[in-house]
């Protein structure tokens, strides 16, 4: 676990589980740069831990299946426990720190994408985890519109954190 505190009431936290192999420890310190990059390109402030998780094949398939009632691995499953739900009170979290959201993203799909797509595990890696954290931040991509917007910007962080420990 790795804490940031950048400016008053704008910390950030990145907690990193790595369950898959010793050699994907160096993405705890990847992501941190990511996520930092991130929220300062999408303008989000704010007091956030975010949660992420390296895992198997067989685990996110069955977490997709429990949680999404889709019975086959993905690459990223998001969890994003900011989300509005309407009759709920807003919480203001300018001052305390509140988990923005858990990501789990499947080494072994990446693995199998980035030899797919033609571009290093690494960039793989590296998208895998922007893209879970934008839909911690509230994006998606389930309407048109909606899939532009993200993968925007999908294709902006990745440009900037490109040379993040190649």
């Amino acid at each position: 676990m790795v804490l940031y505190l950048y400016k008053r009431n704008d910390y950030k936290e990145l907690t990193f589980t790595n369950e898959y192999s010793e050699e994907f420890d160096e993405y705890e310190e990847i992501y941190i740069q990511i996520m930092k990059k991130t929220f300062k390109h999408i303008k989000k402030k704010g007091n956030f831990i975010v949660e992420v998780n390296l895992i198997d094949n067989k685990t996110i398939h069955n977490i997709n299946k429990e949680y999404r009632h889709i019975d086959r691995p993905t690459d990223v499953i998001s969890f994003a426990f900011d989300d509005n739900v309407e009759g709920e009170l807003k919480i203001n979290y300018n001052k305390i720190p509140h988990m923005l959201g858990e990501i789990f993203i499947s080494v072994d799909r990446a693995k199998e994408q980035a030899k797919e797509y033609q571009h290093s595990l690494k960039r793989e890696m590296k998208f895998l985890f922007i893209h879970g954290l934008l839909h911690l931040c509230g994006y998606d991509h389930m309407k048109k519109e909606d899939e532009m917007v993200m993968f925007k910007l999908q294709d902006e962080i990745i440009g900037k954190v490109g040379e993040i420990d190649e």
